[in-house]
């Protein structure tokens, strides 16, 4: 007799909360993940980029095009965090992820627009595509993948990437 039966070991683990967004911050978060997972793209918060600014999500497509969604939870957010500038060096498209309140007349007219709440979100504007060089994405997509698999192993088991820099 064999066991079938299959132990998640992920089952149940939860992402520790890092204290730096809001609630709003994260409900916008978690709506613009499940709008980039419905489109068949898988997303990494946090991500730090080669510059070493860290953007809010980046998302990767099957085909390799890297997104930057940047979440705006206030006017406020937005006037005085202007560092979403650099992103564009880090993406083929750029976009906003903001609350369904949130005046969207006052974001860039060059990147897209994600409006999101914590259930899911839905695109209002395209962002237009601006291609990364090959080398930038090949860097990018890298770091992307150690990012992922360091949290997932992170999550299994923390002492095992003690020494390892992401």
């Amino acid at each position: 007799m064999s066991d079938t039966s299959f132990h998640d070991p992920l089952a149940g683990l939860v992402l520790p909360e890092d204290g730096r967004q809001s609630e709003t911050a994260r409900g916008i978060q978690r709506g613009a993940m499940r709008y980039l997972a419905a489109r068949g793209m898988v997303g990494v918060p946090e991500f730090c980029l080669a510059s070493g600014r860290r953007a809010d999500i980046a998302a990767l497509d099957a085909r390799g095009e890297v997104w930057v969604v940047e979440i705006k939870s206030s006017v406020i957010d937005f006037r005085t965090d202007r560092k979403w500038t650099d992103y564009r060096l880090h993406c083929d498209r750029l976009l906003f992820a903001v609350g369904p309140d949130f005046p969207l007349d006052i974001l860039p007219e060059d990147a897209g627009i994600l409006v999101a709440d914590p259930f899911g979100g839905g695109l209002v504007r395209e962002a237009p595509h601006h291609p990364m060089p090959g080398a930038t994405r090949k860097a990018l997509t890298l770091r992307f993948a150690r990012a992922a698999a360091g949290r997932l192993m992170g999550l299994m088991d923390p002492e095992a990437l003690r020494g390892i820099e992401l």
